[in-house]
């Protein structure tokens, strides 16, 4: 089974906490905001960091801010930053020493095509696609509700 890791979608909440709000926030705040313990969400800033996802400023008014807006983040990204380089196995990309079979594989350089597809795949989709989604489809109006909600009279008696 292909899984992410569970930073992984931490750091995807964390990006989308970073989102709400226009200051720097900190770590200890993300943390009580989105309910992952504080040191874990420390190690999330740290490789966003480090990948230049957020930035980070020191001192009392210090804190963390997206370097750019969730639209503009790919979940592709973030998986990088965090689970480091996507690929379903090893051998990808010319990569050598990961594989005891590697001189005798048939399939030795076969999934790049699949590694790639993924990769993009993963590339298309921002985080903003994945926050619009996190909302309830119960909760979502259909295309063509914004026009009947227009034509709509502003207050509907209850009983008659």
């Amino acid at each position: 089974m292909l899984r992410l890791s569970k930073l992984t979608d931490y750091a995807v909440v964390v990006l989308v906490r970073l989102s709400s709000g226009d200051g720097v926030q900190t770590s200890p705040g993300i943390a009580a905001a989105i309910g992952i313990p504080e040191p874990t969400v420390a190690k999330v800033l740290k490789a966003l960091t480090c990948r230049g996802l957020v930035t980070s400023s020191r001192g009392a008014r210090g804190g963390y801010r997206l370097t750019r807006p969730l639209h503009a983040v790919p979940v592709s990204d973030v998986i990088a930053a965090i689970d480091g380089p996507i690929a379903l196995t090893a051998c990808v990309d010319g990569a050598e020493g990961h594989c005891e079979s590697q001189g005798l594989c048939p399939m030795a350089g076969r999934w790049d095509p699949v590694n790639a597809a993924i990769r993009a795949a993963l590339a298309a989709i921002t985080l903003a696609d994945m926050q619009e989604a996190a909302v309830p489809r119960a909760f979502r109006l259909p295309a063509d509700a914004a026009h009947h909600l227009s034509a709509a009279p502003a207050s509907i008696p209850l009983s008659e």
